[in-house]
This record gives C-alpha cells, sequence and structure tokens, in this order.
C-alpha cells in the first residue's frame, strides 16, 4: 500500500475547510459539521494503515505508538491552547475562566469529550459556541480510539488472513452503526461527544484499510464514477444537514461512506478526476496544516461569540486568513520540529503531558481559590461584576431554594415581604426563575399586607401531587417537594404566587394541563392564585454581563422575546377563559416597549445569565414596575 496519497491530504483539507465555513456562518454551509466526521474516517485509515504495515513487519511497539502521538499532537495543542489562555484572560468572567481551566486539563488528557457531556448536561450549563477549547472534543474522541484500537487489532492480527475475517468485521461495523442509530434517538448529546456513537465512522476507514486491497479491481469508470459519488455525498450532506438534524446515526453515514469511497478508489486508482482535484497544491498545503488549522480555527471565533461581536464578511475573511497563516507558522516551526524528535516514550510524556499537566492545574486550582478578577478586571467595573455574579437569588435564599423536598424551610430565612408575627398569609411557589422574582415580588408585597414563605426549588414547578410523578418520573426529591407543598396549601387559604420557567416546560404540550389542574387545584382550596410572567429570555448569556463587555447597546429586540413566548401565550389565554378570578403580573411590561427590552436599567445589570435576574435587577425591575403602573395587589384587593 502507498505510504503517502495527496489525495488523503486534500480530503482532509476538505474537511477543515467544512468545518471552518460552518463555524464562520458561511451561508449554505448548513452541514459543514460533518467535517469532523470525515476526519474520523480519514484517521481510522491512515492509523490502522500504519498499524498494519508495522504488524506484518513485526516492528509494532506499543510505548513506541503513544509516544509518536504524544508527539504528533500535544506540542501544538500546548502552543495553541497556551495562546487561548491569554486571549480568553481579559475578557472570560466568573464561572467561564474556571470552565476553560477545566476543559483545558480535560483536553490535554484526551477527556475534553467526557467533560464536555458532562458540562453542557447540567442545569446552568455554559453556551456552548463560547467554549474555546469547545472543538477539542473531536481529537479526544480520536486519541480514545487510538488507545483501545492497537490492542485490539494487535489480539486480532493472526486471524485478519482468514476469508470469514471481513464478514466478521462488516457484523462488527454494522453492530457500531446500529448503537450510534440507537444513541441518536435516545441520548443526542452522548451520541454526538462519545466514542460509542462515532466508533463506526472510525471503524469504517480501518475497514478499508485492512480490506480495500483484497475488493476486485475496478475499471476505470466504476472507480471514477465512485470516487465522484463519495465526493458527492460530502458535500451534499454538508450543504443540505442542519444542526437540528437526526446525527450522528444514519445522517453521519453518507458523509462517511463518501469519505470511505474516495479512500478506497484511491488504492488503487490514484489518478482519477476527484483524486487529481483533491491532489492540487492549494488541497496538499491546506491538508497537510489540517491539525494545526483545526485547532487555531475556533479559539477566535468563540471569543467572537462570548463577546458578542458579529461574524461580518470582513471578519469572516480575516479569521479564515489569519487561521491559515498561524496554522502554516505552527505547522513549521512546532510541529514538524516536534514530531520526528527523537525521545524516548518516558521523555515524551513527561515534557509533553505530564509538566503541562502539573502546570495548567497549578492555573485552575489558582482561578478558583484566589479572586481571579483582582488583576483582570478594573475597580470600577469590579462592582457590576458583584451584582451580576454575586446576587443570584438561589444563593441569597439557599435555605428556602435548596432546602430538602419532603422538609422544605419554613423559618424567619425564608419569609419576606411585610414582616410580621404569626404564620405567612402568602407563598411564593415555582422553580429557580420563581426564586429569580422574589426580589421583584418583595417590592410589591412591601405596599401590602402580605407576608409570603419562600419555597422554591431547581427544575420543579409547582404541580398537584397527583401529577407530580408522572411529570418527574424517578425525580424522587422533586416529587416529595410537590407532595409537601400540597400538604401544605391544604391547611389554609392564602395568597399563592406561582412563577415559572413558563416557555421550558410548555415546549412539552402536557405540562399545559398540569399548570391548568395546578390552578385549578389551588382554586378549590380557596387560595388567591397570582401567576408571575417570566423576564425576557436574553439570546445569549452574554447580555448578562454586556457593560463588561463594552457593549453600547444592551436590549434585545422585542420580536425575538414574543417568538419565545408562543406556548406561554397559548397557556395564558386557555387559563384566562378558565379561571377568569386568576391575577396576572407581567415584569416585562416595566422593561419592555414596541422595538426592545432592556438589560439594564440606570447602569444596573438586570441579569445574571440568559433567563434569570440577579436579585438587585429584579427588585429594580419591581421599582419601575410600581412607578409605571402602580401595585397590581393593592388595585385588585
Amino acid at each position: 500500500m502507498q505510504n503517502y496519497r495527496a489525495d488523503i491530504e486534500g480530503l482532509r483539507a476538505l474537511a477543515v475547510l467544512l468545518v471552518m465555513f460552518y463555524h464562520y456562518q458561511f451561508p449554505g454551509i448548513s452541514g459543514g459539521f460533518v467535517g469532523v466526521d470525515v476526519f474520523f474516517v480519514i484517521s481510522g485509515f491512515v492509523i490502522t494503515s500504519l498499524l498494519n504495515r508495522t504488524l506484518i513487519a513485526g516492528t509494532f511497539s506499543f510505548s513506541e505508538f503513544y509516544a509518536r502521538r504524544i508527539r504528533r499532537l500535544v506540542p501544538v495543542f500546548l502552543l495553541v491552547s497556551t495562546t487561548t489562555f491569554l486571549m480568553v484572560s481579559p475578557f472570560y468572567l466568573d464561572e467561564d475562566y474556571y470552565i476553560f481551566a477545566k476543559s483545558w486539563l480535560a483536553s490535554l488528557v484526551g477527556l475534553s469529550n467526557f467533560y464536555y457531556f458532562d458540562e453542557l448536561n447540567q442545569y446552568f450549563a455554559p453556551e456552548a459556541q463560547s467554549l474555546s477549547l469547545l472543538h477539542t472534543w473531536s481529537l479526544a474522541v480520536e486519541e480514545q480510539f487510538y488507545l483501545l484500537w492497537p490492542a485490539m487489532l494487535a489480539v486480532c492480527f493472526p486471524f485478519l488472513k482468514d476469508r470469514r475475517a471481513a464478514w466478521i468485521f462488516a457484523a462488527l461495523w454494522t453492530a457500531t452503526l446500529a448503537l450510534s442509530i440507537h444513541l441518536a434517538n435516545t441520548n443526542v448529546s452522548a451520541a454526538y461527544y462519545l466514542l460509542p456513537a462515532r466508533a463506526f465512522e472510525l471503524l469504517l476507514g480501518a475497514g478499508v484499510a485492512l480490506f480495500g486491497a483484497r475488493l476486485p479491481i475496478l475499471p476505470r469508470r466504476a472507480a471514477e464514477g465512485l470516487a465522484l459519488t463519495g465526493l458527492l455525498l460530502i458535500i451534499a450532506t454538508a450543504l443540505l444537514l442542519h444542526s437540528d438534524d437526526h446525527f450522528p446515526g444514519y445522517n453521519a453515514l453518507w458523509p462517511t461512506l463518501g469519505a470511505a469511497l474516495i479512500l478506497l478508489t484511491g488504492i488503487r486508482h490514484s489518478d482519477t478526476w476527484v483524486a487529481r482535484a483533491l491532489s492540487v497544491r492549494v488541497m496538499v498545503f491546506l491538508g497537510g496544516i489540517s491539525y494545526s488549522l483545526y485547532l487555531w480555527h475556533w479559539p477566535p471565533v468563540a471569543l467572537l461569540h462570548y463577546q458578542l461581536i458579529e461574524l461580518t464578511w470582513p471578519l469572516r475573511l480575516l479569521l479564515v486568513a489569519g487561521v491559515v497563516l498561524l496554522a502554516g507558522l505552527s505547522f513549521h516551526y512546532v510541529e514538524n520540529r516536534y514530531r520526528y524528535r527523537p525521545w524516548s516514550p518516558t521523555k515524551s510524556f513527561s515534557l509533553l503531558i505530564l509538566l503541562p499537566l502539573l502546570l495548567i492545574w497549578m492555573i485552575q486550582s489558582t482561578i478558583r481559590i484566589a479572586d481571579d478578577l483582582s488583576f483582570r478586571i478594573s475597580e470600577e467595573r469590579r462592582e457590576l461584576y458583584r451584582i451580576i455574579a454575586q446576587h443570584n437569588a438561589g444563593d441569597l435564599y439557599g435555605e428556602c431554594f435548596k432546602a430538602d423536598g419532603a422538609d422544605f424551610d419554613q423559618s424567619d430565612a425564608c419569609r419576606f415581604g411585610v414582616e410580621k408575627d404569626g404564620l405567612p398569609n402568602a407563598i411564593l411557589i415555582g422553580d429557580s426563575h420563581a426564586t429569580a422574582l422574589a426580589g421583584f415580588l418583595d417590592v410589591l408585597l412591601q405596599e401590602t399586607n402580605l407576608s409570603a414563605l419562600l419555597v422554591t426549588g431547581a427544575s420543579t414547578p409547582f404541580l398537584t401531587p397527583e401529577d407530580a410523578p408522572a411529570a418527574f418520573e424517578d425525580d424522587e426529591d422533586k416529587i416529595a417537594r410537590d407532595i409537601a407543598l400540597g400538604e401544605y396549601l391544604s391547611k389554609w387559604p392564602m395568597t399563592v404566587f406561582l412563577g415559572a420557567w413558563w416557555n421550558s416546560y410548555l415546549n412539552e404540550p402536557e405540562f399545559q394541563q398540569y399548570f391548568l389542574n395546578a390552578i385549578e387545584w389551588l382554586l378549590q382550596r380557596q387560595h388567591k392564585v397570582v401567576l408571575l410572567e417570566d423576564a425576557p429570555e436574553l439570546p445569549s448569556s452574554s447580555y448578562a454581563y454586556c457593560l463588561l463587555k463594552n457593549m453600547t447597546d444592551c436590549s434585545v429586540d422585542i420580536a425575538e422575546v414574543n417568538e419565545r413566548l408562543q406556548n406561554f401565550n397559548q397557556f395564558k389565554q386557555a387559563v384566562q377563559r378558565r379561571y377568569p378570578q386568576v391575577q396576572w403580573i407581567n415584569p416585562r411590561a416595566a422593561i419592555c416597549d414596541l422595538e426592545r427590552c432592556q438589560t439594564v436599567l440606570d447602569g444596573t445589570p438586570l441579569y445574571r445569565d440568559e433567563n434569570h435576574l440577579n436579585d438587585i435587577g429584579s427588585r429594580a425591575i419591581g421599582k419601575l414596575f410600581l412607578e409605571r403602573f402602580g401595585n397590581p395587589l393593592l388595585l385588585r384587593r
């Protein structure tokens, strides 16, 4: 088998260009993310070809194989990641800075796919577009394949000459494809980030390397047709797929089959039209620097997303030119200088993994323990940061928000509104969005005779004790909270304020009925029911920090806000038809006009992320609401 094929470099170039154009939002490249899948096939093919040659020659060594991988991959990663750390340090704030440090550590040891799978599935997950090392998840998948595949291939190598080997391999590949399809249907995040759902792509390339030469030699015209079909499959999926399509699963099959066809035909026909097109000088050059190019291309655009800077055409072209230049320089001065160093496996591991691991861990620990903002943000801007990051109502009312589900806190620590002895005559119930409105509601309650108890929980809207088990399934804590609330609310009538992340829950049709049932349940027990509408959802949590990002306009388009309210408006209409006695309070009215919604009032930031108010902002909205509309709790009494 040929040791070098120029068309493979061109295929690498095509893959990295698709990914770049997708991330840089070039029009029409809606499925450019499939470039990563093309890379997987190439990696499976190239690594298996290398392993097969060394196994045949009897020169294979596990330690030398992994040392070569370290020298090949790690030096330029250290350069790019360190540069990225310096680049984001003046801008990334609070948890975002710490998340970067943790992802840096995970990326170095080849576990960033697990890290992002866990991090992005949390309730307060960071925004993926602003994670500067997010793209290393695909490198981690490859590194995990490199960890497992050599041993598997070495064990099976004596049996590869058996005629049945190809059929057994095909059965294994089919099983991994079926697993990918299953995971894409049942656990989208795991399917995207983890090796099991991507294994069929790497194995497809491995299969071409192991068994491609055994296939009959194709006639020239058939080879041309297959190669062209492969190229069209890659380009078509890059143009037709979208990020919300079923993926990877069966949709990942088309670009990976396309890559496999190009690799397969090139084994015996190196001069097809497709091979010649992929072998032109510019494609070979870009393919040669594709690893550096892939590493460099994402951090700048992640920082632009974080700073809410729009990708205009001049900026897109500048990014392309800049990362190609950086990739060329790092390929020449770093990749090629270290990959051929005659270092022992121990030296390679110690200098390129162990020592950087220790240094990055020290940086991460410093960021977590120290006040990392002291040297990165000026004194006059630090107070803005404190308002945003240190006035989380979930922390201020921690005893009430984070208490045990069945045994919620009924002490004075969870009372707000008018101070009075005896039992509360009002209650605020719901999830973290209800908690974020506690400051707003407290401002309104000061003019009334209402003393309220706050009983909220993360992702725990109030549902009837009968509906909670079906809605929350196996989450015993949430079920226990609503059952306990049901018992408490059955004792005596009071004013009940209901808050929730309405937009989120009402995406599931059954929740409209759950909420209607909850309202009816409360009314049957003679409670006065007041529904708190939610604050406007922002396009990005970066808008919460807009004053720290030197933005000139911190407002958001009312059309975007209203678009997210479609399901809620239907629910509101249903409630108003059935239960006209229910009162509504809309905080959005204080900060939105016919065109824009504000995220800042008189220099005070209102939010702490894209959908939660900070407590100071919540109270500021309450004061403005009173000035503009009076107190709705007094008007209805």
